[in-house]
């Protein structure tokens, strides 16, 4: 079986027979093509990956440059070895500044070119070994925060994997609390657009007034408080997956608009009258019944096929309740590490108690359960009675009869300082929560600077990504 693959191309068709004729002597387990014609070559580059690329820079179709600009298009990681006579030098220096990986100059001794071929298909091999691994490794943890091998979950994964190689708009849809915003996240993390950051935007968090200006841009002065030039969310996702949770939120003004953007593939910033062109794959998410709202005229109908172009569905817990036992087990781990403490044995009677419930809020309910049984149990061990001490508690929160804060003999300074801090806490992430840990968007909510946020979270020891 051929190790490698090595695609020559030069107009000289005496030289490509020979090399077809000598070189696969030279080179052991390589399967050489060969080609006088550029355009050839480059249609068949985009159809398969060469682990060398052996070319001539003068060629009279189009010439060696020109190629090489469309290889390593194609081919980022691709190695190429450009073929030039002795007054060319100047442009195989070119050639090497616009990322071939060597130069020979004709006429060649036949050692010293298979001494380069061999040593680009080392370089070449030891590349795509690297990114091979790297894959992996992403793979890997873009499965981390997932929890789950029941049959539902299991679909789930194989779902994710398949829509991820695909650039088609996904409609991800499920209860609160199942995930949804994380399978958008795998599906990106795993696409061919990786390479860029997925943008979100929690589409129920911002007001109507500000929602086209954050997801179009606006212009200086192009309305009131428009102090400066704003870039929209779709050119910041040029390139990249734009993430529009709660779909359902955005008001019938905006579709109108986002309907029209995902049909030209350009935006027009409010002000401007120049559109930008945009390439922005499309992910959003919702809990809502889009066919009933379409039916109430709430949701566009040209909008929804548009954006449900596929379909994936979050399962419930309800769903995956043998799941529940595997996913505390996570929950303590997790909570232990943001605590910077060891984790904490569950008992059998907890595990057997909480897969009996009902969790209306799903897996979100369920972290934040564990997280408050952690935090309230006092041994090493959660048992019944840190669970009926929550149970307490969110009674408690409930009916609007929680305890008035005991202040002791404490001075007035540390007791407001104690109180102010309690309430910051639970403030904090009460947003965090509600934003799914997308910072931005809880400071939006909270009306205080990201930055602001940031310096409380670090201060009071919050990690927002505990909260996603």
């Amino acid at each position: 079986m051929d190790k490698y693959t090595l695609l020559i191309v030069d107009d000289e068709k005496d030289m490509l027979e020979g090399l077809k004729r000598i070189l696969p002597y030279e080179l052991e387990n390589t399967k050489i093509k060969v080609t006088s014609n550029p355009h050839r070559a480059l249609n068949l580059i985009k159809q398969n990956l060469y682990d060398l690329i052996l070319m001539d820079v003068r060629m009279p179709e189009m010439d060696g440059l020109e190629l090489l600009e469309h290889v390593k298009k194609a081919d980022p990681a691709g190695t190429i070895i450009m073929m030039t006579a002795y007054g060319s030098i100047e442009i195989a220096v070119q050639a090497i500044k616009m990322g071939a990986y060597e130069f020979v100059t004709k006429p060649f001794e036949l050692p010293d070119l298979v001494r380069q071929i061999k040593k680009g298909l080392e370089r070449s091999r030891l590349i795509r070994e690297n990114m091979t691994l790297r894959q992996e490794i992403s793979e890997k943890s873009v499965f981390e925060d997932f929890v789950g091998q029941t049959k539902p979950m299991k679909k789930l994964y194989e779902t994710i994997y398949s829509l991820a190689h695909t650039d088609y708009s996904v409609l991800i849809r499920g209860e609160s609390g199942t995930g949804k915003e994380l399978v958008a996240r795998a599906i990106h993390s795993l696409s061919k657009r990786r390479s860029k950051s997925l943008v979100t935007v929690n589409c129920p968090a911002i007001p109507e007034h500000l929602l086209e200006s954050e997801l179009f841009g606006h212009k200086k002065g192009s309305f009131t408080g428009a102090l400066k030039d704003h870039t929209g969310l779709f050119v910041e996702a040029h390139g990249s997956s734009l993430l529009l949770d709660e779909i359902a939120d955005i008001p019938v003004s905006i579709q109108t608009k986002l309907l029209r953007v995902l049909q030209e593939h350009e935006v027009r910033p409010l002000g401007s009258n120049k559109n930008i062109n945009v390439d922005v794959r499309i992910l959003s998410t919702t809990n809502q019944d889009l066919e009933e709202m379409i039916r109430y005229k709430s949701f566009r109908e040209d909008l929804f096929y548009r954006l449900n172009v596929v379909s994936v569905s979050t399962p419930s817990l309800r769903e995956i309740s043998e799941d529940i036992p595997l996913l505390i087990h996570y929950f303590n781990r997790k909570v232990a590490s943001e605590l910077k403490i060891e984790a904490k044995k569950i008992s059998t009677s907890v595990l057997e108690s909480l897969m009996r419930r009902d969790w209306p809020g799903n897996v979100r309910e369920l972290q934040n359960f564990v997280r408050r049984m952690i935090v309230f149990s006092g041994g090493d061990e959660v048992d019944m009675s840190s669970l009926q001490a929550v149970d307490s508690h969110n009674h408690n929160q409930s009916s609007g009869t929680e305890e008035v804060p005991v202040y002791e003999s404490e001075l007035y300074s540390e007791a407001k300082s104690r109180v102010v801090n309690q309430f910051t806490e639970e403030y904090v992430r009460e947003m965090l929560s509600r934003t799914n840990g997308n910072i931005s968007q809880a400071a939006k909510l909270a009306g205080m600077s990201r930055v602001a946020l940031q310096k409380i979270t670090k201060r009071l020891e919050i990690n927002p990504e505990s909260y996603r």
